[in-house]
């Protein structure tokens, strides 16, 4: 008993005061940061088109701005954690998030709407995952996996909570309201939780524990060539699935004759699918190297898009499709932080990060406002198709990865 009590407030004082005390606390302001901006706009953004007399399109064309200034600013992001840590650029970031939030309820003109999609697009950089994964990376170094993976499990449930509390805050006040709600949780809970509650310590460097007699590190490539060609390419691709469908999803759903309200649990279910699937990461094909990881996740995608055009579309395969999308996304968010990591090594990751990130939120930034374009003057299921074709790129750029070996 004396061995399971130690071994209990050794990990609950490893939790409160030691490193992995930044889980814990990106734990929560994850759910809140991706809660507040990135998951509403699939709700909102059509009550702010109707509001303003513009054309849904436009209206999503403001998110793909600001996802467009996410991926441009997110190398100088990058190269800022791992100079002056997350404590400072994620509290930035928060309070960016929370003054765009506040301007947009104000904004009349389509410039000063796209203006204000610029500065939250600011925000989302310094302040969703690949800020967090950075600042995961810079306190844990090489191993920040396991980390990264018990982040996910906590960030997976933002579409939860976000989708039905919109819904319910939509209903109960207006999109204005709701946004201001929204900006007080960033300024108030997720800055002072990054300012003050996220650790400030840096791992040892691979040459640092070299020295110290530590094992020495696993493998590694140098963060250029066709490798990281390959993997840039891949997530690239994939980006286009979750920012098209996040933005699309529910609409598409609505429109093949499910009731709205069935839709909102619908969507809910892609929370609890991606922290399934991250538990099953976590405890049981932890050891498993991501590349295979990424492989497994991208095909089950693409039988959820098979199933879901073979079937059609009703409240039973739309669930299903929720959950095999939501558990393969689940896979995939932990794989952006878990290959690099794996394949580069942990030596300037934020940076890396920034690198990768860059052409993955381009491609965010054209999905909402292409998949528009295709719903609007082909179908639905033209969209569906496109996406799933860029799952297909994906799935092949990491089959032809080959990772390092000994002898490499």
């Amino acid at each position: 008993m004396r061995f399971s009590m130690t071994t209990a407030r050794d990990f609950v004082d490893g939790a409160l005061y030691g490193p992995w005390r930044a889980v814990l606390v990106l734990g929560v302001t994850q759910i809140v940061s991706w809660g507040c901006i990135y998951y509403t706009p699939v709700l909102i953004v059509p009550l702010i088109a109707a509001d303003r007399g513009w054309s849904i399109a436009f209206g999503m064309g403001g998110f793909s701005a600001g996802l467009l200034t996410a991926g441009l600013v997110l190398p100088y992001v990058g190269r800022t954690i791992d100079r002056l840590g997350g404590h400072v650029v994620m509290t930035a970031g928060s309070l960016v998030g929370a003054l765009g939030l506040v301007l947009i309820v104000h904004v009349t003109g389509p410039v000063g709407y796209v203006a204000v999609w610029a500065v939250l697009g600011v925000a989302m950089a310094a302040s969703l995952y690949d800020a967090a994964f950075g600042t995961l990376g810079r306190v844990f170094g090489a191993a920040a996996r396991r980390p990264i993976t018990a982040l996910t499990l906590a960030g997976g449930f933002a579409s939860t909570v976000s989708w039905p509390v919109t819904h319910a805050l939509l209903e109960r006040f207006d999109w204005h309201a709701t946004y201001l709600i929204y900006a007080g949780v960033l300024a108030f809970v997720a800055a002072p939780l990054h300012a003050f509650v996220l650790p400030r310590s840096r791992a040892a460097s691979d040459t640092q524990r070299a020295a110290n007699g530590d094992a020495a590190p696993a493998r590694i490539l140098p963060p250029k060539g066709l490798v990281f060609v390959l993997v840039a390419a891949g997530f690239t691709a994939y980006a286009f699935v979750p920012s098209g469908l996040a933005a699309h999803l529910l609409a598409i759903f609505d429109r093949a004759g499910i009731e709205p309200s069935t839709v909102v649990w619908i969507g809910a279910l892609f929370g609890p699918a991606q922290v399934g699937a991250r538990l099953i990461e976590f405890a049981v094909v932890r050891d498993v190297h991501p590349l295979w990881i990424m492989r497994f996740a991208l095909a089950v995608l693409l039988v959820a898009f098979v199933g879901l055009a073979l079937l059609g579309v009703s409240p039973a395969t739309a669930a299903v499709f929720a959950l095999m999308f939501g558990g393969a996304n689940g896979l995939v968010t932990i794989s952006r932080g878990a290959v690099p990591l794996a394949l580069f090594g942990a030596a300037g990751y934020g940076h890396l990060l920034g690198r990768l990130a860059g052409p993955f939120l381009l491609m965010q930034a054209a999905a909402p406002l292409l998949m528009a374009l295709v719903i609007e003057r082909v179908s639905d299921a033209a969209a569906m198709a496109l996406t799933a074709g860029f799952a297909v790129v994906a799935l092949v750029c990491f089959v032809a990865i080959r990772k390092p070996t000994a002898s490499a």
